[in-house]
């Protein structure tokens, strides 16, 4: 499918849950037929999840200067500052990590516009997303963006115990804007936002976000 139709998605359910549903209604469709009843209800209740995991509601991200938005739904984990030697960017950073549970929408959002520099996957494991050490060893997916004056931020896509497959419609070199959809990640996962360490965070731990639309922090 044209990545372009899922960047620009303008239907309330992400196109990469069709053939979930399409499958979850064929299965109604059949226990229906047959006459099995609670077999039947199962698989409605079933599908219906399916829809309601897959929604993809529009959002209104900010336009104040600077702002970078949360590009996962979700609960906020951690916010922490990072030295050069601990983070993948090589230099002092903020740490904000987000875990999404199986309620969330999982349709991830750019942070803030700017032009996608670099992407790279890698094979893991896939623990719980909610454990600190599920950053580290999980399977992932990181995408670095440059804003228009040449500062840098990360988003990692972290799978995690039941999400296993990670979805990413960039690709290096990449226009993007604030509140546009880069990806998405199946059934309960992390994501984590590197920022410059002199942003201005005016998020808190255990704080419900919204992507494309909550404001994290600033960069200054």
């Amino acid at each position: 499918m044209n990545r372009e139709n899922h960047i620009n998605n303008t239907l309330p359910v992400a196109r990469e849950g069709f053939p979930f549903i399409f499958i979850g209604i064929v299965i109604f469709v059949i226990v229906a037929c047959l006459g099995w009843t609670i077999l039947t209800i199962m698989a409605g209740i079933l599908t219906l999840f399916v829809i309601y995991f897959f929604r993809d509601p529009e959002r209104h991200p900010s336009s104040e200067k600077n702002a970078v938005i949360t590009p996962a739904d979700g609960r906020i984990l951690e916010i922490r500052p990072l030295a050069g030697k601990d983070n993948p960017l090589g230099r002092p950073v903020i740490k904000v990590s987000i875990f999404m549970s199986i309620f969330n929408v999982h349709v991830n959002r750019i942070p803030i516009g700017g032009t996608v520099s670099d992407i790279s996957y890698h094979p893991g494991k896939f623990l719980s997303a909610d454990l600190d050490k599920a950053s580290e060893q999980n399977e992932n997916n990181r995408v670095t963006l440059q804003t228009p004056d040449s500062r840098e931020i990360l988003i990692i896509q972290i799978a995690g115990l039941i999400a296993r497959r990670i979805v990413c419609w960039m690709n290096k070199g990449d226009t993007v804007i604030t509140g546009q959809r880069f990806g998405l990640i199946r059934f309960g996962s992390r994501l984590e936002v590197f920022l410059p360490a002199n942003s201005r965070m005016v998020v808190q731990v255990r704080q419900k976000v919204k992507a494309g639309e909550t404001i994290i922090g600033y960069l200054t």
